[in-house]
């Protein structure tokens, strides 16, 4: 029923002239067993299509089915790193699209290499090459026999803001995050005067967030560890405190916690009240299915 009533909504918009836009997640949970909770992703609605995605952790592929997103409406994927809670769900959803219309081309882009992760480009071959790839039976996804092609592309460390994508209204723009030892990226969708902007999974050493998302309208913010994070946890992941001073920074209209995991669940009240030393705007916790307006 919250289906069709979604698509209702997504129908009626379409009579007005600006591109309705709507943030939906699919998986706010992380890398661990118990959270109940997809993995990483999300995708960005734009008049009632999923036309981006962002990241495909485990999980996320049943919940692409359950709020009714379709395959040939997508555009673009972005994988913000490589860790398998970003990506595990990427062989499902090409295979899905076998039984499906899409067709053309389906870019995605992701961090280039260093000595401790491949480039997003080898990462994709070694995952589909036919003769190499780990499912190799999917390589025609990527020799230009299948009539849905993957191409994918690397983007390289930088700590300036660069544009990666441009189409009608969308304009996609990343930029390099500091996730310990493994290359990360944040990126930004433009739709129009809209956008969201996704952290990944960061802990703010670069400072390069908060110019990537000045003034914009969702900050999807990874709530990966608590107040007080030391050692490993706090070289990967932002603290509440962190999340707070970037927000004051950027000046976003709304934060969206999701990467939640079992050591910040139950502490949303500890992580409300250290992020509003800093940022006194809307904060919210996401869950799985979490569907977010930009008005």
């Amino acid at each position: 029923m919250k289906s069709v009533i979604l698509v209702f909504i997504f129908s009626s918009t379409l009579l007005f002239g600006q591109a309705k836009v709507w943030l939906q997640i699919l998986g706010s949970g992380g890398p661990e067993s118990g959270d109940k909770r997809a993995s990483t992703g999300y995708i960005v609605w734009i008049n009632g299509k999923s036309r981006i995605l962002v990241d495909f952790g485990g999980g996320a592929s049943l919940r692409f089915e359950e709020v009714n997103a379709k395959i040939p409406n997508l555009d673009v994927i972005l994988l913000t790193h490589l860790h398998v809670d970003h990506t595990a769900d990427l062989p499902a959803l090409l295979k899905s699209a076998f039984f499906t219309r899409a067709s053309g081309n389906l870019l995605l882009y992701g961090p280039k290499e260093n000595n401790y992760m491949p480039s997003t480009e080898d990462f994709i071959r070694r995952l589909f090459e036919d003769g190499k790839g780990a499912w190799q039976y999917l390589g025609d996804h990527l020799d230009g026999s299948a009539r849905l092609q993957i191409k994918a592309y690397d983007i390289d460390d930088s700590r300036k803001v660069k544009e990666i994508y441009r189409e009608g209204d969308i304009h996609i723009f990343a930029v390099s995050v500091h996730h310990g030892s493994i290359p990360a990226l944040a990126y930004r969708v433009n739709i129009g005067s809209k956008s969201i902007t996704f952290s990944g999974d960061m802990n703010g050493d670069y400072h390069t967030l908060e110019t990537l998302a000045k003034d914009t309208d969702i900050l999807v913010a990874h709530n990966a560890v608590p107040k007080g994070a030391t050692g490993v946890a706090a070289n990967l992941h932002m603290t509440p405190g962190i999340i707070g001073k970037i927000a004051q920074k950027a000046h976003p209209k709304r934060v969206v916690l999701s990467h939640r995991m079992l050591r910040t669940l139950g502490r949303e009240k500890v992580t409300l009240h250290e992020i509003h030393k800093y940022y006194k705007g809307s904060v919210k916790f996401a869950n799985d299915k979490s569907l977010y307006r930009i008005k």
